[in-house]
């Protein structure tokens, strides 16, 4: 097995791994806005520690979903205006954003760490709920680091040299693997 199909492989389990921190931090959001409904509902006041315990999630949730949407190759990338160049400066096109998102990840990681470690503050939610600015600063770092992991995957993430005729039949395919 080659270093870049064990990357790559590592970059797929990374990629599961933050679809599942996404979905349990919506999830957890969902739980307590749900709990401070019943809360209103049941006994006619309101918990005050709700709203603000469930945006403790959002960093995550937005951060880490940016490194979902790199792996698929849902991300900004000016496909049309690269699809109209001529076909070698498509190439120099894609290199050129794949080095651009590769500074944005190491930016991510430097100044993110230096955001983690003087992340001195807590979050008060309630007088009895106190959260670690640490929670919500790890985020920026770990996300430049599983986007680092993921351009591995090179030109994979990138449309620049995928024909909309092979999307679509590559989503028809999905569909009837899906329909069996």
């Amino acid at each position: 097995m080659s270093v870049l199909s064990v990357a790559r492989r590592v970059s797929d389990i990374v990629n599961h791994a933050a679809v599942v921190v996404c979905i349990l931090c919506v999830l957890a959001m969902l739980a307590i806005s749900f709990i401070g409904f019943l809360y209103t509902v049941f006994t006619g006041g309101a918990l005050s520690w709700t709203y603000s315990l469930a945006r403790v999630f959002l960093p995550w949730i937005g951060l880490i979903s940016t490194t979902i949407a790199l792996y698929w190759g849902e991300h900004v990338a000016m496909t049309l205006f690269v699809k109209m160049l001529p076909e070698p400066l498509v190439k120099v096109a894609a290199i050129i954003c794949l080095a651009v998102i590769a500074i944005y990840a190491l930016l991510m990681i430097w100044y993110g760490w230096e955001f983690f470690l003087n992340a001195r503050q807590t979050y008060m939610v309630s007088h009895m709920i106190q959260i670690p600015q640490y929670f919500t600063a790890i985020a920026v770092p770990l996300t430049g680091v599983v986007t680092l992991i993921h351009l591995v995957r090179g030109f994979d993430l990138l449309a620049h040299f995928v024909a909309p005729e092979d999307v679509t039949q590559q989503a028809l395919r999905e569909q009837q693997a899906e329909d069996v």
